[in-house]
């Protein structure tokens, strides 16, 4: 199996990249080809001694699309970028999966015009794994999609559905949408009307769930438009940060409290491990025709590394042909 990546691609860019790129060959066995300038990308490797299990391709290029471009600048101004090279690479069959810690907004241009959408999918969405006390929920959209209509949520029930069957072995995942109440007559048209299509979708739908119940995982997957999903998935973020930043005032008040803290580190550290969004990689983009993955714009090696494992675990399941024959059973 091939990944391409976009070498340049994130904030610790092409350094924690290439390393992340260098450890998922070694550990996953598969073929990596690096996007980006190659006599920078060999010095890194020479600098830090990185081995490549796999077949090792770089296709050079001197472009970089950054956070500050329009996204759709990757069609024309940036289409010789790093980004748009390793796109083609998956486009073009040379690869199988993809992953970029880049631009959202370029990499859900790249998986929509490049890539190209599914048969009958109406727009692609940024699919996220969130921890939770008994493990992880699937969080989408996540911002690909600021605006929606009821049979995109619709759709991304289904997609989230065949990922996780596939991905994660859930043979009847349950999918919720995110709403203000859990009665079906809550929230806006656009969820009532999404309410009405998921019931009658071919998945085990269980109706709204409100957002004090997300971090408690009471579903496998929580469907929501691009603009909520995103406000969501931050504030998650932010509350983790800021309850690990309580936690450690709270045990460095006092000599008695240091000592407790000796006691519980490990535990600790076990914790703050299950929260870290390192530990998961990356978030698939579900509704394009073969497997992309963006991974955490600021990802260090660790991170990048189990992106690429999100990315092949996404291209050995079947994922993209299960969504295909949902949506023709629906």
């Amino acid at each position: 199996m091939r990944i391409a990546v976009d070498a340049f691609g994130g904030d610790n860019a092409p350094l924690e990249i290439v390393k992340g790129a260098a450890a998922a060959s070694n550990e996953y066995g598969v073929e990596i080809t690096l996007a980006g300038n190659k006599a920078e990308i060999e010095k890194v490797i020479a600098d830090n001694s990185l081995k490549f299990n796999g077949e090792l391709v770089i296709v050079h290029t001197d472009d970089v699309i950054d956070m500050h471009d329009e996204p759709t600048s990757l069609l024309k101004a940036h289409k010789e970028s790093s980004m748009a090279l390793a796109f083609n690479e998956l486009a073009e069959d040379r690869a199988d999966a993809f992953v970029s810690a880049g631009s959202t907004g370029a990499v859900v241009v790249g998986g929509t015009f490049i890539v190209k959408r599914i048969k009958g999918i109406k727009r692609p969405a940024l699919a996220g794994m969130i921890p939770s006390p008994d493990g992880h929920y699937m969080l989408l959209d996540m911002g690909a999609n600021a605006e929606c209509r009821p049979e995109m949520l619709c759709q991304f029930g289904i997609m989230a559905s065949a990922y996780l069957k596939g991905v994660e072995g859930k043979e009847n995942a349950t999918i919720g949408l995110l709403n203000i109440g859990t009665e079906d007559s809550k929230g806006g048209e656009l969820q009532k009307e999404a309410y009405k299509l998921l019931e009658k979708a071919p998945i085990n739908f269980v109706g709204n769930i409100e957002s004090r119940e997300m971090p408690k995982g009471v579903v496998d997957a929580v469907v929501t438009d691009g603009f909520t999903g995103n406000i969501a998935l931050k504030l998650i973020e932010g509350t983790a940060i800021t309850f690990f930043k309580l936690i450690k005032n709270s045990l460095y008040k006092s000599l008695k409290n240091k000592l407790a803290a000796l006691v519980i580190k490990n535990d600790l550290y076990s914790l703050k491990s299950m929260m870290d969004s390192s530990e998961v990689g990356g978030a698939p983009l579900l509704g394009v025709k073969k497997p992309v993955i963006k991974a955490h714009g600021n990802s260090d090696a660790k991170a990048f590394k189990n992106a690429i494992r999100q990315a092949v675990l996404f291209a050995e399941n079947n994922v993209i042909e299960n969504i295909t024959n949902s949506l023709k059973d629906f």
